[in-house]
């Protein structure tokens, strides 16, 4: 599928998702008779948008229309959605990025910069492959010791067996989260070769991820804390925080510290 009609699917799909998790009790309507489908129909969602049944079922079934700034406000209104869900709706729309994806190049700065500090970081690109890291955080995620292929924070997390003991019990917490975030950068970028071939890995490699990946949850980036099994270093405790470089937005700057 090209990459225009494989974001026009994933935009149905994730209107569909969160209309079928909404229930009309959540929005003032009444249950009425009983549902042959869970959530809202898609007559309710457009009634309360303020917009055409039919133009509304054309958007679910991913066709191409092109919503106004004001209608994508309605809908996220409509669907009840959080300050992730309403942005990436409105990114969904929006025209986007049509060239086909190549990884980003770090700049020399940049990399000199992690490497001279102390505390674990790395730097990943927009598909999630980590492209540069420092001592520290090799200490911890062990990338240097990866194939190229596998430098990959989302393979490492969902697929490596020694990723999943590092987080423990934690790790379906962490796994879960990370998807979310991630469908928020897939989705501008559905269909492209090398976005489909992660998505193969991922679920040939995880069993769990085909069920995260389908609820089509989405989160947006933010700070907080890790709980890691080190094998050599026990148990430690961590707080993050990401930043985009100016030099290339897609590159995001990850950085541990002692919790």
């Amino acid at each position: 599928m090209a990459a225009g009609g494989a974001r026009q699917s994933e935009l149905g799909d994730f209107l569909r998702s969160r209309r079928q998790k909404l229930s009309p009790k959540a929005v003032g309507l009444p249950q009425g008779r009983r549902r042959r489908t869970p959530g809202l129909r898609r007559e309710e969602v457009a009634e309360l948008a303020g917009i055409g049944v039919d133009w509304y079922i054309r958007l679910e079934q991913g066709r191409s229309v092109s919503p106004s700034v004001a209608t994508v406000d309605a809908l996220a209104r409509a669907l009840k959605l959080g300050k992730a869900e309403h942005a990436h709706l409105r990114a969904l729309t929006e025209g986007g990025d049509r060239r086909p994806f190549v990884p980003e190049a770090v700049p020399d700065a940049v990399r000199r910069t992690i490497e001279n500090l102390n505390l674990p970081a790395y730097v990943t690109g927009r598909r999630w492959d980590v492209l540069a890291w420092n001592e520290a955080a090799d200490e911890l995620f062990a990338f240097s010791r990866l194939p190229v292929a596998d430098r990959n924070t989302l393979i490492s997390v969902l697929t490596n067996p020694a990723t999943r003991r590092l987080f423990g019990a934690g790790w379906a917490d962490e796994a879960r989260r990370m998807v979310a975030q991630f469908r928020a950068t897939h989705d501008l970028w559905a269909g492209d070769p090398a976005f489909r071939d992660l998505l193969a890995r991922l679920r040939a490699g995880c069993p769990e991820f085909e069920g995260w990946w389908g609820a089509h949850d989405v989160s947006g980036m933010a700070a907080g804390r890790k709980s890691l099994n080190h094998p050599k270093k026990g148990r430690l405790r961590f707080e993050y925080a990401s930043f985009q470089a100016n030099d290339d937005p897609a590159l995001k700057l990850v950085i541990y510290g002692p919790a």
